[in-house]
């Protein structure tokens, strides 16, 4: 198995990109093609409430399609207001004689496009990528094949991620780490890696708590990291942890399902406790970086969530009962919060 204490040789987070951005074309396809959203927005400025009452859109995938445009270049904003940037104008508005409109496909030649304008009406996720075959991520990771190959894909991820944020942060007098919906467990052996006196215990749903034991044995440290069964929409947090951490995780869910996290981590952790929020992070105007806004999309056509700014999170975080310590980077793009149980 790879150390995870290691280092790669070189930087993958244009890599990582190309990955992360995959779904921000469909969503300009949508716009472009299935709404000629940025013809009707020449009309004059407009908010996420009038957007959404025009068109009969729900807020969360027009908040996540906005900030995408004025992180591309194409809305700016001034306080609620959103309008259309002079390249949009040129370029996406039907008329103008540099329209290039015709030269993108139509959102019925693209199945993620197709599902984006859909969910801009329901704000339910679609099916993992797509697929017919499945339901949306969540309900699929009940499922043994499922839940398999989608730990797969965070493990590899994780284990460049979660080196970097071990390396970044100082756990030196942390004993006990609980990591919420830990996948794989990848995170918690690194941090026990970096972290000689650390214990750790990733909290999974089934089937993906037997498939991190698996991992986390393989990995050589089943004598310092187990598992424990739990449904974190469901039931409280377990006690006796000094430090929680969300690796990738608040992302997935909606605003109130977020604070409702928050809320149990506040009442299982006593004073001077730990929580870190390792994810990636949209500024406080929401206005970037790109490769953040282009990874919400992703999010939210396979999530209930979609990426949060490090102002909402600490906002959030501070209503709770927590204090902000410090913003530690890890790789790709990805950094995390650190805050102090009050």
């Amino acid at each position: 198995m790879t150390d995870l204490t290691s280092v790669p040789k070189t930087d993958p987070t244009d890599i990582y990109r190309h990955r992360d951005a995959l779904y921000g074309s469909d969503m300009l396809i949508t716009a472009l093609k299935g709404l000629d959203f940025f013809s009707w927005m020449a009309r004059g400025p407009q908010t996420i409430e009038s957007i959404c009452e025009h068109y009969g859109f729900q807020a969360r995938p027009v908040d996540v399609m906005t900030t995408y445009f004025v992180a591309s270049g194409w809305l700016q904003r001034e306080g609620d207001g959103l309008s259309l940037t002079e390249t949009a104008r040129e370029h996406f508005v039907e008329g103008s004689p540099w329209f290039i409109g015709p030269y993108f496909p139509p959102c019925k030649d693209r199945p993620i496009a197709s599902d984006l304008l859909e969910l801009l009406k329901t704000g339910e996720p679609a099916s993992f990528a797509s697929r017919d075959d499945h339901d949306d991520w969540h309900k699929a990771m009940e499922t043994e094949a499922f839940a398999k190959e989608f730990t797969a894909m965070m493990d590899c991820r994780g284990v460049l991620l979660a080196q970097a944020l071990a390396k970044n942060l100082d756990l030196s007098g942390c004993k006990r780490l609980l990591d919420i919906a830990g996948g794989s467990g990848v995170y918690a052996c690194s941090l026990a890696a970096h972290f000689p006196s650390l214990k750790a215990t990733v909290l999974e749903k089934e089937p993906v708590d037997r498939i991190a034991a698996g991992a986390i044995a393989d990995r050589g440290f089943s004598e310092r990291v187990d598992t424990v069964v739990s449904d974190i929409l469901e039931q409280p947090l377990p006690g006796g942890y000094d430090t929680h951490l969300y690796s990738n995780v608040l992302h997935d869910w909606d605003v109130d399902r977020v604070k409702a996290l928050l809320i149990a981590s506040a009442e299982a952790l006593e004073s001077g406790g730990l929580m870190i929020v390792h994810d990636m992070f949209l500024n406080a105007e929401k206005s970037g970086p790109l490769h953040v806004a282009e990874y919400s999309v992703l999010l939210m056509h396979v999530t209930q969530g979609r990426c949060y700014s490090e102002k909402e999170i600490a906002d959030w975080a501070g209503e709770t009962g927590f204090r902000f310590v410090d913003n530690v980077p890890s790789s790709a793009c990805r950094s995390a919060l650190v805050f102090e149980k009050i």
